[in-house]
């Protein structure tokens, strides 16, 4: 049988993984009427969608109840109902182990999950982010040995690395150039046509392996410069110069400079992970990515560098860290989301708590601290409310309702490791 592709007009899509990935690409294809069927191995989450609710905080319920009254989307657990579209889309997580190995076990066993329903003349897209050769290498042979199709001749295989910005109200999904990568010519026409239906503008590349290097370099580009300013961050503060300053000044420049931010570390589902999926792979070639490890090396550090700031206002106040009440600002990863994934707050918490602090955190929109991959020990911990009760305060993510806050009237030292305050008390410590 040769692989023929559908017409665009005839594209309903599934979508695999209904996190801050999947679920705005669901309601994205649902509003410009593709039927969308989203997938998820989460029953509760499934649950959620069929009342019309969001689990996600920029993503609101009254679109999802649109969705669905529009007849557009709904909700399963059921793989089965794979069979019903046209086009199955992965976005399932890519994490590493503790040892900074690739876990594709998540995108394995969704493709194990696919393979049994997948029909000829269907088209299949990773969009999990990872290294060059896994959709050709990992993907193809699982959905082929447990289908019997042949990918690119009986169906159509692609890779399309996500881009969304959780938060990011600028950046709306349309408004996003999709990067898509084919199997074969005929898999990258297949692809483009149902991206088309969801995006303004498709940026096709020669394979799948580019396109899942493009996702990696966007990543690598931003680990490495954040590293850089935050060892900048480190240096100049010991030659007396306001980093901040210096950068607000280098912006100025209208060509070759492109401003970063220092921060406590790298947090969220992207950047503090997917430069060491191209690390692990580059050894397969005998290669070392140094610049890449270096900059991971100088992110991961720096919690360490928050907690010694931490130390520096608890001894200007004549008290030790053991017993220090010290409440952290802000566990998403970044400002006003509700994603705690990786977030450097979690090593500045259990760093803290190492030295026998007595550690709070404040959050609006992370009200109690869920199970994850690497904070399970403080789990169902609840926000607090920002107080004079406490020998130390450290902003940490820099939501807007921190900007304007006057901490001046708490009365307590302020670790500011985002240069977010604006009415700063007077023991005011920049980190």
């Amino acid at each position: 049988m040769t692989y023929v592709p559908t017409l665009a007009s005839e594209v309903s899509v599934a979508v695999i993984g209904l996190g801050y990935v999947g679920l705005p690409l669901c309601l994205g294809f649902a509003r410009n009427g593709v039927r969308t069927i989203g997938v998820d191995v989460d029953a509760a989450k499934v649950e959620q969608l069929a009342r019309g609710e969001s689990y996600i905080k920029h993503v609101v319920a009254v679109d999802v109840q649109a969705a669905r009254q529009a007849g557009c989307f709904d909700a399963t657990t059921d793989f089965a109902r794979l069979r019903e579209v046209s086009a199955i889309l992965i976005c399932v997580p890519t994490p590493l182990t503790a040892n900074r190995v690739p876990d594709l076990s998540f995108v394995e066993s969704t493709a194990s999950a696919i393979a049994p329903h997948l029909k000829a003349g269907q088209l299949v897209v990773l969009e999990s982010t990872t290294y060059p050769g896994t959709t050709e290498d990992v993907v193809r042979p699982i959905l082929e040995k447990g289908s019997g199709l042949v990918a690119g001749k009986d169906f159509a295989l692609a890779f399309s690395p996500e881009r969304e910005d959780p938060g990011n109200a600028k950046c709306k999904l349309a408004e996003i150039p999709k990067v898509v990568g084919g199997l074969t010519p005929a898999c990258l026409e297949r692809a483009t046509a149902v991206y088309s239906r969801v995006v303004r503008e498709v940026v096709p590349v020669s394979s799948c392996r580019a396109a899942e290097a493009t996702k990696l370099l966007e990543n690598i580009f931003r680990s490495v410069n954040i590293a850089l300013v935050n060892e900048l961050k480190v240096i100049y503060a010991a030659m007396g110069i306001d980093v901040w300053e210096v950068i607000r000044a280098a912006s100025t420049k209208p060509f070759g400079y492109m401003p970063f931010f220092p921060g406590p570390g790298l947090g969220g589902h992207c950047i503090p992970i997917d430069p060491f999926y191209l690390t692990w792979k580059a050894l397969e070639y005998g290669m070392r990515t140094r610049l890449i490890e270096l900059a991971g090396e100088i992110n991961t550090a720096m919690p360490d560098h928050v907690i010694g700031r931490v130390v520096d206002a608890l001894n200007d106040s004549g008290k030790a860290v053991r017993g220090a009440k010290v409440l952290l600002l802000g566990l998403a990863y970044k400002p006003d989301v509700d994603d705690d994934r990786e977030s450097p707050t979690y090593a500045i918490m259990q760093g803290l708590e190492k030295r026998g602090a007595i550690v709070d955190y404040n959050d609006p929109f992370v009200p109690v601290i869920k199970a994850g991959r690497s904070h399970h020990a403080v789990a169902g911990r609840e926000s607090k409310a920002i107080t004079a009760d406490y020998d130390a305060i450290v902003l940490c993510t820099n939501h807007a309702i921190y900007r304007d806050y006057d901490f001046a009237t708490v009365g307590v030292p302020l670790v500011d490791c985002r240069n977010a305050a604006t009415k700063r008390p007077a023991r005011y410590y920049p980190a």
